[in-house]
């Protein structure tokens, strides 16, 4: 009777004791993906994350320094560049800017703003029909859309230079206008099917309940639909951006003089004149290099919910 009524009690106090004396350390060696922790007694698995960090960081980062330093920085030699600037300047911006920079960040900006305003267009009115409607040959069509994503730009640079050298049934030429590289811009697979895919996790009901209200289809896509999809759109802003900024063999196709270059082609040509130094062309770069930050910054919240939409539930 004694070991009985003993037995529990001392259970009950020395189980928890040895469970978090036994856990702990198990626990703090798993609480990292390396398998190792902060704390006295590790020394070495510290110093050994510290320098993984700093090797990381300067993987990453050192590129990113590197060009912001050397276009700050009066660098003649390529082999002399540092990541801390020795001599401050603004020339290397000047230079560039007299080799057409301003001019091909200009159409860059207005190639990438119209095309995007089109893309998204389009794209959210893709994506609606394929998500929220029933028709014959939806499921042909996801295909193709599909299909377009898995061919590489060299496959369809020749058929696309033709069209836009003819439009079938128009007889007009788009070659030498910057419309020739905006309109083949408008549909892009991947944000079709990105959207198309968020749109289906709306609940049904919320469109039925609107159709008891009496709205109509426009306004349910604008005021039930849309509203709750600013995660995916900013997905789909912030890939598309990049996808058009980026653009290199579409303005080679189209363009038949440097003035109707963007930034892509733009450096490229400025890198082939012996008198633009490695200064200018890392100012150029610079520029290229912020608006996509810019366009991140401004849409980083709507995107990481997009990205994360659908990861947990309940």
């Amino acid at each position: 009777m004694t070991a009985s009524r003993t037995a529990p009690g001392t259970a009950s106090r020395t189980a928890p004791g040895k469970a978090s004396r036994t856990a702990s350390p198990t626990a703090s060696r798993y609480d990292t993906a390396l398998g190792w922790g902060w704390g006295r007694g590790r020394p070495l698995a510290s110093t050994t994350r510290l320098v993984l960090y700093a090797l990381v960081l300067l993987v990453f980062c050192g590129p990113l320094l590197a060009v912001l330093t050397g276009a700050f920085d009066r660098t003649p030699d390529p082999a002399e560049m540092s990541l801390i600037p020795r001599h401050l300047t603004l020339d290397n911006f000047e230079v560039a800017g007299e080799r057409g920079l301003w001019t091909y960040l200009r159409n860059s900006l207005l190639i990438t703003g119209s095309a995007l305003l089109l893309q998204v267009s389009v794209t959210v009115f893709a994506a609606y029909a394929l998500a929220r409607h029933r028709f014959r040959g939806q499921a042909l069509a996801l295909m193709v859309i599909l299909a377009t994503m898995m061919l590489p730009e060299e496959v369809i640079a020749i058929p696309l230079s033709l069209v836009l050298g003819d439009l079938p049934g128009l007889g007009v030429s788009l070659r030498g206008t910057l419309l020739g590289m905006i309109l083949p811009m408008g549909g892009w697979g991947f944000s079709i099917f990105v959207l198309s895919e968020f749109m289906k996790e709306i609940p049904v009901e919320l469109e039925e309940a609107a159709r008891v209200d009496g709205a109509g289809e426009l306004r349910i896509f604008g005021q039930v639909i849309l509203p709750l999809c600013k995660p995916g759109l900013g997905v789909v802003v912030i890939f598309g951006f990049n996808m058009i900024w980026d653009q290199y063999l579409l303005p080679l196709i189209v363009a038949t003089s440097p003035d109707q270059y963007p930034l892509t082609v733009g450096l490229q040509l400025m890198r082939s004149v012996p008198e633009v130094g490695i200064g200018a062309l890392l100012a150029g770069a610079l520029v290229a290099l912020v608006p996509s930050v810019l366009v991140y910054l401004a849409f980083q919240r709507t995107f990481l919910s997009g990205l994360t939409t659908g990861a947990v539930k309940g």
